[in-house]
């Protein structure tokens, strides 16, 4: 099946002082896309509360998932998100998770984790704990269920390169597979852990300051000796043509302003087009 773009122009997931631009990165993006196949989802402006979950603005993020699986549910081909912050892989992987029980590995390309708890979080922001939702384990309503959740052994974590104390031993307890970015740029040896974990699609995210700060300047966590855009559209290529593509998303794209994130969008459009290359054969 083709791509189907889900628009989702999320920022409470994050506690920078540049949060809202977030939205104003996947609205950028959204100009380029194809509006036959694109679908903007409606983001409420609204900062939300915590409700006492420990979770930054925890009510805007429920609706936010609410409202993309709801757009999900009409996606007529291969989701491909597009943020906003991390937080909006949420409803997509267990979207994905749900579609083909058991089959699905998650690869995470992000300089951090995100796999904190609302235990751990230093910052009480989503952003920091998506991965550990995914796995199963935060606030109600954020975390997936046992149903749709994916294990730790079905994840793979590449360019990570700042690693909060919670995140390290989440790692280190379930021995999860994680790249630094010298490994990453070996594309075989990201296929061959995806394929060790017995997974037979693959849903990727691609937090955009997984790159080098020199290949990209609209991030709000710049963070130097990323990975270069080529190698990143080569690893995705890769994995693509190795594994179905379950689903994907990009996030983390926080331009200054209009004109400079015209300078970054080629770079951003090479990796929304390698994942689009996988849609084709995700019904594999």
């Amino acid at each position: 099946m083709p791509a189907a773009f889900l628009v989702i122009p999320e920022w409470q997931g994050s506690v920078s002082s540049r949060a809202m631009s977030h939205a104003d990165g996947a609205h950028a993006i959204h100009g380029d896309l194809p509006s036959a196949s694109t679908v903007l989802v409606d983001v409420p402006m609204e900062a939300g509360d915590a409700l006492g979950t420990g979770v930054q603005r925890y009510s805007a993020l429920r609706r936010v998932r609410e409202r993309t699986a709801d757009a999900l549910a009409r996606a007529t081909g291969t989701p491909i998100a597009i943020g906003g912050d991390c937080g909006i892989a949420l409803a997509p992987v267990a979207a994905a998770s749900a579609a083909h029980p058991g089959e699905v590995a998650v690869l995470w390309l992000d300089a951090h984790p995100d796999l904190n708890s609302p235990e751990t979080s230093p910052s009480g922001a989503f952003n920091g704990m998506v991965l550990r939702a995914i796995a199963g384990d935060g606030a109600d309503g954020l975390a997936l269920d046992g149903a749709t959740r994916i294990p730790p052994s079905r994840l793979v974590l590449g360019g990570l390169r700042a690693i909060d104390d919670g995140e390290q031993a989440f790692l280190d307890e379930h021995g999860v597979t994680a790249f630094g970015v010298g490994e990453l740029a070996d594309p075989a040896s990201v296929v061959a852990a995806l394929r060790a974990t017995g997974a037979g699609r693959v849903y990727v995210h691609v937090d955009l300051d997984v790159l080098d700060p020199s290949a990209i300047a609209g991030l709000s966590y710049p963070l130097p000796f990323g990975i270069g855009a080529v190698e990143l559209v080569a690893v995705l290529k890769a994995v693509v043509e190795a594994f179905p593509l379950a689903g994907a998303s990009i996030a983390g794209f926080t331009p200054a302003s209009a004109e400079l994130a015209i300078d970054d969008l080629p770079t951003i459009l090479r990796i929304v087009g390698a994942l689009a290359s996988g849609a084709s054969s995700a019904g594999r």
